[in-house]
């Protein structure tokens, strides 16, 4: 005799065995409205009692929501990605969300790919650490009604807000700081130019360097965000005729490629070259000489682009003029810089 199908616990069972009305169980289970922690937990208690299960399909046909996200980035190489990753996720999950992570490998085609995936799935929203190829996309995704922020990375005319980390202050800083050191051939190791990272830590070192008449534009090398660029940039640039006594690696995953390929070639940090990195893995402290950072601040970034993006799923939130946010850099000097000829 064939047995019979256990009949899925509705609305009405968790209801029935937390003690409180359907409409007070919805909207616990939702995440939709304010109750008491008292009454929130019998009522997630009595919905694993029950063995209730959330009927996603049937809130979005009642909402227009899918309570998805994306985040868009270029790669996990990166060690301020990793933490974006991470806190963008927990900050989602607290109002309900959940994040599906698109890893783009830097391509523009895979990111296109990836943009077309998430807008078929309904996502309410998007982080994007965008490549800048794809604007006139995530701007047909925005007017379809998807919340967009920018993080870290924007390309000209990119919707949503844009959360972005003082790039050209940043640049700055190392630079000033090797000028102060006593070092004049400063070499610079940067991102794409179609990228806003790419092009203001770019221009934070350039100007710097033309204020002190020292800007030599055979020690500037600018390519792709990959540790292989980085270990090419770095062997190309200790060929020039005048090698620098300095290098700016402004590149983040450049500088995965740089550093082991300087150990290779027997380059002493900082007898023979001086060196400061933006941002960093936590092994940049422990490299030998530990190796001095621009830091960005990735957990404040990755904290208020969840933030904006939240807002811009609420109701209305797409109205909203979009904003432009910036988050301090600082300079943390360590082994890899000294003082020329030290």
């Amino acid at each position: 005799m064939a047995s019979i199908p256990k009949r899925r616990a509705t609305l009405l069972d968790v209801a029935a065995a937390a003690g409180v009305s359907r409409s007070t169980a919805s909207r616990v289970l939702s995440g939709e409205g304010a109750v008491s922690a008292g009454t929130e937990e019998r009522v997630r208690a009595a919905a694993a009692e029950v063995g209730y299960l959330l009927n996603s399909a049937a809130r979005t046909l009642r909402t227009s929501r899918t309570m998805l996200t994306g985040l868009v980035l270029n790669n996990l190489v990166n060690a301020t990605f990793h933490v974006v990753a991470e806190i963008v996720q927990q900050r989602l999950a607290q109002d309900g969300y959940r994040m599906i992570l698109c890893v783009t490998g830097g391509q523009a085609e895979e990111e296109a790919e990836y943009l077309t995936t998430l807008a078929e799935q309904g996502v309410d929203g998007i982080i994007v650490v965008g490549s800048g190829a794809n604007i006139e996309q995530l701007n047909a995704i925005h007017r379809a009604g998807t919340g967009i922020v920018n993080l870290i990375r924007a390309g000209k005319g990119a919707p949503g807000d844009r959360v972005l980390a003082s790039d050209r202050d940043g640049a700055v800083l190392a630079t000033e700081e090797l000028l102060e050191l006593g070092h004049r051939r400063i070499g610079y190791i940067g991102g794409p130019a179609q990228t806003n990272s790419g092009r203001e830590r770019f221009q934070g070192y350039q100007n710097t360097m033309h204020a002190a008449g020292l800007f030599a534009e055979d020690l500037v090398l600018r390519g792709p965000f990959s540790p292989d660029f980085g270990a090419e940039a770095i062997q190309q640039m200790l060929r020039v005729p005048e090698p620098p006594t300095a290098v700016y690696v402004a590149n983040h995953e450049a500088s995965f490629g740089a550093l082991p390929t300087l150990r290779d070639l027997q380059v002493r940090l900082p007898a023979d070259l001086s060196l400061i990195a933006h941002d960093e893995p936590s092994w940049f402290q422990y490299w030998d000489p530990a190796v001095s950072i621009v830091d960005s601040g990735p957990v404040e970034l990755a904290e208020l682009a969840a933030t904006r993006l939240i807002a811009a799923m609420r109701p209305g939130g797409l109205a909203e003029r979009p904003r432009e946010f910036r988050v301090g850099a600082r300079l943390v000097t360590r082994g890899s810089s000294a003082a020329l000829g030290s």
